[in-house]
């Protein structure tokens, strides 16, 4: 087991955004999360990446807990310093890549294990040129993300949370800010990160894709996990009404 959340809530001021939410993702699955807009799948990787802090329930890496519940019903988190070390455990590429501008390539793939993970600048930069070259941009190093294509920078902000070695990599709808085209260079890398058994967490809107690379499937609605199964279980024969009015808008 990679990481289990365990009844998991999350309120902004009166909004209650996740409702008793839990899950187990384990060593070398794929978990797409499908739902529409606004039902906590994005909330949901920001606390499972620490990002955003849960106001109840357990967060566990690795076998090991990096927050729960106390007493009093409210959540609490390790030390600070302790919390550092369950971060490396996971890492997150968002909608809109978050590449350092002012950073080449290379520096934006070097730069957090050499400052954060005290990794030598030799060792960094192997790694990175690596995953350049596994990701088709080695040629593009010395290149600014100005100077990318949508594609490219996403492909960067991959290789980049790679760069960190993770042990379970989360996707925040990695292809919504692309156009069909490079969309398709995005996936194809996820896929073949799948192929090699990576451990994904993948919130996306690409239904045949979720369908074809996932371990398993979770709809989300409202703040809950309204069904979860084997993506063929979930998509073709889904037993909850609103995972089959969800799932109608994308036949038509």
């Amino acid at each position: 087991m990679i990481i289990e959340m365990k009844n998991i809530r999350k309120h902004f001021g009166g909004l209650e955004v996740l409702k008793d939410i839990s899950f187990v993702v384990d060593s070398g699955e794929v978990v797409s999360i499908i739902g529409p807009s606004g039902s906590g799948k994005s909330t949901l990787l920001r606390c499972a990446t620490f990002l955003e802090t849960i106001d109840g329930g357990e967060i566990t890496y690795m076998g090991e807990r990096a927050a729960y519940t106390v007493e009093d019903g409210k959540a609490v988190y390790v030390p600070h310093h302790e919390l550092r070390h369950f971060r490396s455990y996971c890492g997150l590429v968002f909608q809109q890549f978050h590449l350092f501008p002012h950073y080449s390539v290379l520096k934006n793939l070097i730069d957090a294990p050499v400052e954060v993970q005290k990794r030598s600048r030799e060792e960094a930069v192997e790694t990175a040129m690596g995953l350049l070259r596994k990701m088709g941009i080695e040629d593009k190093a010395d290149a600014y993300p100005y100077q990318l294509s949508g594609g490219q920078q996403q492909r960067v902000a991959i290789a980049r949370a790679l760069a960190m070695k993770p042990e379970i990599l989360f996707f925040d709808e990695p292809t919504s800010a692309l156009d069909p085209e490079l969309t398709g260079e995005v996936l194809k890398v996820i896929r073949q990160l799948a192929d090699e058994r990576m451990t994904m967490v993948v919130v996306t809107h690409e239904m045949p894709f979720a369908k074809a690379v996932s371990n398993r499937v979770l709809f989300m609605d409202g703040g809950v996990i309204v069904e979860q199964g084997h993506p063929l279980q979930v998509f073709d024969n889904p037993q909850e009404d609103r995972t089959k009015q969800f799932l109608r808008v994308f036949e038509r």
